[in-house]
């Protein structure tokens, strides 16, 4: 046998139709699941007791005075995003319950609820506990407390009692937190009082140690201390003297760096001497008088010689007053140098002398000054004692007040009957569906002709839908006959030798519908004008007969024990073109008779007298007989029940026919519930049109009557089959 080609199975795409197949196939587990959890959930919060819930709101503030204290500061409190979540869990502590259950007597009465003698507190702030609730009041400081319970006034109670005793321990808190802080206050004056008592008297030791005067001590306490008198004196000179030795040092250094003549002007305007300025005036005019007789006489005339001489006398006066006032200007800056030289030396000396003392008092003055501080921190500690005895006598009711009581519930809170019944069904039906998906998922079952082709490698040859009995009963214009005719015409097409006659079918397992899927389809090639013969190979559990009303008491067993001939064991059906050979009966030393010679010169013969041979088989797993056929016949096509054996099976009965050699042309699906599954809803679809829409609909031709209706079949399947 040739080799069959490899075939490319489609991509599996999932699509919504898919999901809404598995829901329709699983509806049944879906439904279930859905009405138990909704009457279980319905029964449950009818059973249920019916609880009542009760709410007080409070405002709650800080530990902070509601009135400046008298303190020296008084510091703001930030702003604490987690102090309300500290209160809601201090709301459910033992502090504040413990009290609670003893001032309502709640031991006895959880104990007589639960018909118990009695309750420890413990067990009982447990079950409290669980009835109260707290939680902020949107972003404000308001926390409202619910409280739960069967009693509709023991929920109010219990809901006004904790905002009580909330209160009354906020309020103790607050007091037993200020007298605290005053006695440690008080303590630690008593502490300071004696650190200063110590120091004042290590201060009066160190004054007359260090002989330090009145006039210092009270200096210290000034607002900004000077310095000592004569240092400060002994720098003003310095500084004055130091201005005249530059305003000296700087006259002569610039008067001496000029010309005669520019000396004259400079010394007559930076200082007036009248001698000078005399000299001056009278060495003009003698300038000009001389000017005037040498105009007038030659310079041998005794006036002209007379009046030079006087010329020169009041030059050389002149010339020894500008000599006296440079000298008197070199000994005017020589001096103020002295001086101011003298006064830096007298200021270092009285600064060091200064600073020397100031080391030596030190101690005096830092004890001093601590003295100072420790007595001004005395004084602001006791303002604050006294400011803080004052305000714990303040009453502060704003620390915590109770806004709105709780009152009696009208109606009860629990259980809430129309949303829990609303949730049960939701769950129920997210639950079914959800375990509905989880079944597909485990099922490994073959579902889709996609399934089939991926898995298997083989392509699906024909759909057969549920409920199909005889072709021979239904009649030929049975929507199942289409299916069938579908088969026969791809079966056709996929032989690949004209002679190839011989057929079998083959199963992996029990009950998958081999034996009605050979009938039917030999009977559909029988009705388009075919010489078709069934042989029920099925020796062990043989089955065609009973389809057809006929006796099986000889068949093929006796032809290959060779009993009776072929003309006596084969039989005639109501079908003029469909022959029948029965299996006939076993005998217990005859089980391997498939398997011999007779068998195969058996089948030669049948294909030489009938245009197809079908031969029934039993199950390929675990039966050798369907193998042997399977290697002998000319086709064979494996027929899969849909969601009825695992995928691994259907691979193995495959695997058992291309290892014996058989020529596999497809696969044929079973059993497929066409009006619940997408996937083959459009075959049902097609044939109920297409019949709806024959002419000749209503009647029924009598089987094998009707060559030209086979025909017309024909047509049908092969439009049919272009859908794949």
């Amino acid at each position: 046998m040739e080799t069959p080609k490899s075939f490319d199975a489609p991509e599996s795409q999932l699509h919504f139709l898919d999901y809404w197949r598995i829901i329709r196939i699983r509806k049944t587990v879906i439904l279930a699941v859905f009405l138990l959890v909704s009457i279980t959930t319905t029964l449950i919060t009818f059973i249920l007791p019916q609880q009542y819930e009760s709410t007080v709101r409070i405002r709650v503030e800080k530990d902070a005075p509601d009135v400046s204290t008298l303190s020296f500061s008084l510091q703001s409190q930030g702003y604490d995003p987690y102090w309300i979540q500290t209160e809601f869990e201090v709301l459910k502590s033992k502090s504040i319950l413990f009290p609670v259950i003893t001032n309502l007597g709640l031991n006895a009465e959880f104990a007589s609820r639960n018909k118990a003698d009695s309750f420890e507190t413990d067990v009982t702030y447990t079950l409290l506990k669980k009835q109260v609730d707290v939680e902020q009041y949107r972003n404000t400081s308001v926390i409202e407390i619910r409280v739960e319970d069967e009693s509709r006034s023991q929920a109010r109670k219990i809901a006004n009692e904790i905002a009580q005793v909330y209160k009354s321990n906020r309020l103790k808190s607050l007091t037993d937190t200020y007298f605290r802080g005053i006695a440690n206050l008080e303590k630690e004056l008593t502490r300071v009082d004696d650190q200063t008592r110590d120091l004042q008297q290590k201060v009066e030791g160190l004054k007359v140690e260090l002989k330090i005067p009145d006039s210092e001590d009270r200096a210290f306490y000034s607002s900004s201390v000077p310095e000592p008198e004569i240092l400060r004196h002994l720098e003003n000179l310095r500084i004055e003297s130091q201005a005249e030795y530059e305003h000296h040092r700087t006259m002569y250094s610039s008067l001496t760096n000029l010309t005669r003549g520019e000396f004259k002007t400079s010394i007559l305007t930076a200082s007036p001497d009248p001698y000078l300025q005399n000299l001056l005036e009278r060495q003009a005019e003698t300038e000009q008088k001389l000017a005037d007789l040498i105009e007038t006489y030659s310079a041998e005339h005794p006036d002209v010689i007379r009046m030079k001489g006087v010329l020169g006398r009041i030059n050389d006066q002149v010339n020894e007053r500008l000599e006296g006032i440079i000298e008197g200007l070199r000994v005017k800056t020589a001096a103020a140098k002295a001086k101011y030289d003298s006064y830096v030396v007298e200021v270092e000396k009285t600064r060091n002398k200064d600073i020397e003392t100031a080391i030596r008092r030190a101690p005096y003055f830092n004890s001093k000054r601590d003295l100072d501080k420790l007595k001004e921190f005395r004084e602001k500690l006791m303002t604050k004692i006294t400011s803080e005895k004052v305000d714990a006598k303040i009453e502060r009711p704003g620390i915590v007040e109770v806004i709105d009581p709780a009152q009696e519930a009208l109606t009860a809170s629990r259980p809430k009957k129309p949303l829990n019944i609303a949730l049960g069904a939701v769950f129920g039906l997210i639950l079914g569906i959800g375990l509905a998906f989880f079944i597909e998922y485990l099922d490994t079952s073959v579902k889709t002709i996609d399934d089939v082709e991926r898995t298997l490698q083989a392509p699906v040859l024909g759909v057969i839908p549920q409920n199909v009995g005889s072709l021979l009963e239904e009649g030929l214009d049975s929507p199942h006959a289409e299916a069938y005719r579908v088969l026969r015409t791809n079966v056709l097409f996929s032989r690949k030798d004209p002679k190839h006659s011989a057929v079998t079918v083959l199963s992996g397992g029990a009950g998958e519908g081999k034996s009605t899927t050979l009938f039917n389809l030999a009977v559909v090639f029988a009705q388009n004008g075919s010489r078709v013969l069934v042989v029920d190979s099925d020796l062990r559990r043989p089955s065609i007969h009973k389809i057809l009303n006929l006796s099986n008491s000889i068949g093929l067993t006796n032809y290959l024990l060779k009993q009776n001939t072929l003309e006596e064991v084969i039989q005639t059906t109501q079908l003029a073109t469909l022959d029948f050979l029965p299996s006939g009966k076993l005998p217990s030393s005859s089980i391997g008779i498939l398997n011999s010679i007779h068998m195969k010169s058996l089948i030669q013969e049948l294909k030489n007298r009938y245009d197809f041979v079908f031969f029934d088989a039993p199950p390929i797993m675990g039966v050798s007989d369907a193998s042997i056929l399977a290697s002998e016949v000319d086709m064979v096509l494996q027929v899969i029940q849909y969601r009825r054996y695992p995928q691994p099976m259907t691979i193995r009965a495959k695997q058992l026919i291309e290892k014996v050699g058989g020529n596999l042309l497809g696969i044929v699906l079973n059993n497929i519930n066409m009006s619940q599954d997408e996937n083959y809803y459009y075959y049902s679809g097609y044939y109920s049109d297409y019949y709806s829409k024959t002419d000749d609909a209503k009647e029924k031709p009598a089987a094998g009557a009707s060559k030209g209706k086979g025909s017309s079949g024909s047509e049908g399947s092969d439009s049919v089959k272009t859908k794949y």
